[in-house]
C-alpha cells in the first residue's frame, strides 16, 4: 500500500507540473515575440516570470550603440546559465553568462535598434528558466550603424587590448574591464560581422570562475563589471576569441 501511495503522489505532482508549465504563459510586458523568443532562445523550456531576476537600464536609450544594463540575481540558488536577450533587435542574442565561482551579477552595455523589451532568463539546476525583464524606448539604429573604430580605419591599432579597475574591501569585490574592439553586427552596408564570441574569467589558480559568450549586440568597445567574492585568488585572467580567431589573453592585478 505504501508503494502505491508513493507512487499515487508521484504521478499527481508530475501531471500538476506538466499542466503547469502546458499552460501558455502570459508575458508580463506584452511582447508580439515573446512566443518566438521563448522558442529560440530558452529552447522552449518550462520558464517562470521571477522579480529574482533583476534587469536595470535607462528608460530611454539616449545612445542607442551604447545602453548601458546590467543583469542580477537574487535568492535564487544553483544557477547554471544566464541568457539575456532583446525581442525586437534585428540580432535578438545579447549573451550568455555562466557564473561558476563568482555572484550572478554583471553588467555591459548594448546597442539597439528600436524600442525592445530587454530579458534576462537565469536557467537553474532543475531545467527551469527564471525570467526578468523590462522594456526600452529607443529611437533606433544603433544595429545597423558602422563601429566608430572602423570607420577611422585604426580599429586594429588597439584590438583586444585591456583596460581594467578592481576594488576590493571586506564584503566584495569588484572588477570593470574594456576590451577593445570593434563589434560590428554585419547589418551596415559593406561592413562584415567581427565580434568578440567569448572570454573565460579565470582566477590566479587557474579556476574558471565565469564563462561569458558575447554576441553582436554588445556595443563597441565592450566594458564588463562583475562581482567577486572576497576570497577569490588573484590575478584574475581573461581568455577569449573573437569570430575572426584574434585572441584575447588579459591580466587583471588586485
Amino acid at each position: 500500500m505504501s508503494k502505491f501511495l508513493n507512487t499515487l503522489v508521484f504521478l499527481l505532482w508530475f501531471c500538476s507540473f506538466q499542466l503547469c508549465f502546458a499552460t501558455p504563459l502570459v508575458d508580463p510586458l506584452e511582447s508580439p515575440s515573446w512566443e518566438t523568443m521563448h522558442l529560440r532562445m530558452l529552447d522552449n523550456g518550462p520558464v517562470v516570470f521571477d522579480d529574482r531576476v533583476k534587469v536595470s537600464m535607462p528608460d530611454f536609450a539616449e545612445d542607442p550603440m551604447n545602453v548601458p544594463v546590467s543583469i542580477r540575481v537574487e535568492d535564487l540558488d544553483n544557477i547554471e546559465e544566464i541568457v539575456v536577450f532583446a525581442d525586437l533587435n534585428p540580432i535578438q542574442k545579447v549573451l550568455s553568462f555562466q557564473p561558476f565561482h563568482i555572484k550572478p551579477y554583471l553588467s555591459f552595455r548594448i546597442k539597439v535598434e528600436q524600442s525592445t523589451p530587454v530579458r534576462a532568463a537565469a536557467r537553474t539546476a532543475d531545467g527551469i528558466w527564471h525570467v526578468g525583464g523590462r522594456w526600452l524606448e529607443a529611437a533606433g539604429g544603433g544595429c545597423t550603424a558602422p563601429s566608430q573604430g572602423m570607420v577611422a580605419g585604426n580599429w586594429h591599432e588597439t584590438l583586444m587590448d585591456v583596460s581594467s579597475r578592481s576594488w576590493f574591501n571586506d564584503d566584495l569585490g569588484r572588477v570593470r574591464f574594456r576590451i577593445m574592439h570593434p563589434m560590428d553586427t554585419g547589418l551596415a552596408d559593406g561592413i562584415p560581422e567581427f565580434y568578440l564570441e567569448n572570454f573565460d574569467v579565470v582566477d590566479g589558480a587557474g579556476s574558471v570562475l565565469a564563462k561569458v559568450t558575447t554576441y553582436q549586440p554588445i556595443s563597441e568597445n565592450p566594458v564588463f563589471t562583475l562581482d567577486l567574492n572576497k576570497e577569490v585568488i588573484t590575478p584574475i585572467n581573461l581568455l577569449g576569441m573573437d569570430n575572426n580567431g584574434n585572441r584575447l589573453d588579459a591580466r587583471i592585478n588586485k
